[in-house]
């Protein structure tokens, strides 16, 4: 029976190879390990084979695990965050992937300067338009970066999308191209004030396509710990 850890050194495996491929170094994209209704044993399997950077969907269930899993590893929030629940958040996550309004940057930079620091956070752009996912379309996203640039208490890191779902990977590839292309036109104008590094695309499903069109940050989990029940 294969182990998370036989997932991971697999899964580790097809990105360095892919990475090859693309002419790109393997050391330059980090995964993370995506933890939603993992139980913090499988959790600790995963850390226990390497892995050091964890992505969770819910605030509940990241204040649970992440005691239980203990240091050494830094957490991502990956899904839809609230205003009011970004005051527990801050003290939990390392980065914040899934910023979709002014509202919500101007809460977390409010929350932040409170505790005296600067939290990391990208952008989440609908690439997809679709109404079932959040997150800014292509179109508004200059706007919403000019209203963010001016805010203390957040540097902003890059931009995330999660595009439809297919069975074939290479459908996926135009939302991470729109991606990419929205960064690299984007950046020149914003490179004085914010970052933009990354870019966190590609899941289980599709993160080869992801790291041919310039993905820093992949999230899954399924690779990694098998179907969710």
């Amino acid at each position: 029976m294969e182990t998370i850890a036989d997932n991971i050194a697999r899964l580790r495996e097809r990105i360095y190879n892919r990475a090859l491929k693309a002419g790109r170094k393997a050391d330059e994209i980090t995964l993370v390990a995506v933890t939603k209704t993992v139980d913090s044993d499988r959790i600790r399997e995963a850390k226990d084979a390497g892995i050091t950077a964890f992505g969770e969907n819910y605030l509940q269930e990241a204040r649970e695990k992440i005691p239980r899993v203990g240091g050494g590893v830094t957490w991502h929030m990956i899904g839809h965050l609230q205003t009011n629940k970004v005051k527990y958040v801050l003290p939990l996550f390392s980065m914040i992937h899934s910023v979709d309004s002014f509202r919500l940057a101007e809460e977390i930079s409010a929350q932040a300067i409170k505790r005296d620091k600067k939290a990391d956070v990208l952008i989440q752009v609908n690439s997809g338009r679709e109404n079932t996912k959040t997150g800014v379309k292509p179109e508004e996203l200059p706007q919403l970066l000019e209203a963010v640039s001016s805010l203390k208490g957040i540097t902003v890191k890059g931009l995330m999308t999660m595009p439809p779902f297919f069975s074939d990977q290479e459908k996926a590839r135009p939302f991470f191209t729109t991606l990419r292309e929205l960064r690299d036109k984007l950046f020149p104008f914003f490179s004085d004030s914010l970052s933009l590094a990354h870019l966190s695309m590609g899941m289980s499903s599709d993160f080869e396509v992801a790291i041919d069109e310039g993905a820093t940050i992949l999230r899954i989990g399924t690779a990694i710990f098998g179907g969710r029940k």
